[in-house]
């Protein structure tokens, strides 16, 4: 069987098995992760390309040049292994791997999760300790409410950039388009700033980054409201906030998962945010929602982003198994 035939299966393969295994310690302690070198390659990228004396229209060339050759390389790279995996024994046991790799179902869970147990364990010095590993925010202006909603926002906007967009364009172009996209998704967290060094050269980066995320984050909208009833709330009302409120957040994207989030658990999200520098004061997704967030409501959080996980999964059997028909 050819590779496109069953690559929802090997797809429904590596979701399992990211969910069990994850990003284990140990490996990366060990060995680079393919991000890491994903990295490497942007920094020399910026290094060599990124000038300070070239005009900002220069510069704004140079990071669409920097944007061609990461999706270019990214392509080539997974076509090829794509194409190797299909050539020998079991090699579509290593299409599943490298799939598991670039998702981060466990992850995710897990460092929104120690936030959770931060505030618990060893109160709001904990809490902040934890959430500065998962926002760019300041995490010293958190209190304990800003805290549990940082956690609880990063949950939302990390399902659709960090699951279900790798998800989506593994499932529409196999492995070159989720490394693909994993290649552009961490050039716009490294080079896709509005700050002096970046505005320019990191603009294609930012927007095509939008561009590839409508799709993931729409859907990741869709199915954290479908799972509100696991953390006691409405799937109405989460559906409600998310159609309404979405389009106010400064982001095309991560206000859908945000607004939906919000609208399960009952709470108010995004709104007035301090980082290193500068402060945003953006509107709340969910207004009329309770701002006093706490430990609690980080773990009903967890069972929302648990029951999309599940829903997504849901989805990917089914579309496997309606392709076989």
């Amino acid at each position: 069987m050819l590779l496109y035939e069953n690559a929802l299966w090997l797809l429904l393969a590596a979701l399992i098995l990211d969910g069990i295994v994850g990003d284990p310690d140990w490996l990366w302690r060990r060995l680079p992760h393919p991000v890491v070198w994903i990295g490497k390659v942007i920094s020399a990228l910026d290094q060599a390309l990124n000038r300070k004396d070239w005009r900002p229209q220069t510069r704004r060339v140079a990071g669409i040049v920097t944007l061609l050759i990461l999706l270019v390389g990214s392509i080539a790279l997974g076509f090829l292994v794509q194409e190797f995996a299909t050539a020998i024994p079991f090699g579509e046991f290593l299409i599943v791997v490298i799939a598991a790799v670039l998702i981060a179902q466990k992850s995710l869970y897990e460092h929104v999760a120690a936030v959770r147990i931060g505030l618990l364990n060893n109160g709001l010095a904990g809490g902040q300790q934890a959430v500065a590993m998962i926002v760019g925010r300041d995490p010293n202006s958190l209190d304990e409410a800003g805290v549990s909603r940082a956690a609880i926002e990063s949950c939302a906007e990390n399902f659709s950039d960090g699951i279900v967009a790798p998800v989506f364009w593994f499932a529409v172009l196999g492995l070159p388009g989720l490394i693909a996209y994993k290649a552009v998704n961490t050039a716009d967290s490294m080079i896709g700033h509005k700050n002096e060094i970046y505005t320019d050269f990191g603009w294609a980066s930012a927007r095509f980054d939008d561009l590839i995320n409508l799709p993931a984050s729409r859907l990741s909208g869709m199915f954290l409201a479908l799972a509100a009833p696991l953390a006691g709330g409405s799937v109405r009302k989460s559906f409600s906030a998310m159609v309404r409120d979405a389009k106010q957040h400064r982001s095309p994207n991560a206000g859908w998962p945000e607004a939906a989030m919000a609208g399960a658990l009952g709470l108010a999200l995004a709104g007035q945010r301090t980082y290193p520098g500068y402060t945003v004061d953006d509107p709340y997704m969910n207004a009329n929602g309770r701002r006093d967030a706490t430990a609690d409501d980080i773990s009903r959080g967890l069972k929302v982003l648990v029951g999309a996980y599940g829903i997504e999964a849901a989805l990917v059997l089914l579309l496997a198994v309606l392709f076989l028909i």
